[in-house]
């Protein structure tokens, strides 16, 4: 997938009414500061279109980029700040929770951990959570360039045993520094669009056979009302002629 056009188009709080959009939707979630809005910048080949913040638990919204007019990337608010207010992170898990129930164009939620450190109890919830809303979300293991490459291997399984991650999950790890995994990334994204290309083509194709069917049932429907008509016609003439009267009687020989 090659960015090209990138639009904030929607912006919602707690209280705001969620988009029913038209177009497929790659949603993002991680706790603060994990580095969602440099992958997301990334992905979307800008420096800081989706906003950065020194501050954690500062995203307080979700925000939903209109990429190339095509799909939507749909950043969730950061989760597990320990300054926020329970009371503010209950509010933006029912946020979260609201959407993820709602959407109907959701196709893909990357789940950001922190490659350096094992899954935090906030991480393992938001895993149990996605799953359990029906959802096999794909793991993004960030800031691939802290470590070491002879770490990598142990880190993500790591991640792995910490999430309790389900058979043939996939673990992606990635920089936004040297943009290590972006490709793959992408290629996820351009599979669930080429699936979602399919599903459009399969659905069309269906909805011809089934014009076409009821063309033919039409044409069947009119078929059967003239036979029924020649029916009804050929029963009126026959009962008409055996009910004629009768106006010659043969008379008996003399």
């Amino acid at each position: 997938m090659n960015v090209k056009n990138v639009n904030l188009e929607t912006v919602c709080g707690v209280t705001s009414v969620l988009p029913m959009n038209d177009k497929i939707e790659i949603a993002f979630a991680g706790k603060s500061n994990v580095g969602k809005s440099s992958l997301i910048n990334t992905l979307m080949n800008r420096k800081s279109y989706a906003r950065t913040s020194a501050q954690p638990g500062k995203t307080q919204t979700i925000n939903f980029y209109n990429i190339n007019d095509e799909l939507y990337f749909v950043d969730l608010p950061g989760y597990g700040y320990a300054k926020i207010a329970i009371a503010v992170k209950e509010k933006w898990g029912k946020l979260i929770e609201r959407y993820l129930k709602s959407s109907e164009k959701l196709k893909i939620i990357f789940l950001l951990i922190d490659i350096r450190h094992d899954p935090s109890v906030n991480d393992q919830n938001m895993y149990e959570w996605i799953t359990y809303n029906g959802y096999h979300p794909i793991i993004i293991a960030t800031k691939l360039d802290k470590i070491n490459r002879s770490q990598i291997s142990k880190q993500i399984k790591q991640i792995r045993d910490g999430l309790k991650t389900e058979p043939g999950t996939k673990i992606i790890p990635f920089s936004a520094l040297t943009k290590q995994g972006k490709e793959e990334i992408l290629e996820c994204i351009d599979e669930v669009m080429e699936m979602q290309e399919e599903k459009i083509t399969l659905n069309e194709e269906i909805a011809e056979v089934h014009e076409e069917i009821s063309e033919e049932n039409k044409k069947i429907s009119e078929e059967y009302k003239e036979i029924t008509e020649v029916r009804e016609e050929l029963l009126k003439a026959n009962e008409e002629e055996f009910t004629k009267p009768i106006e010659q009687i043969d008379k008996p020989i003399e």
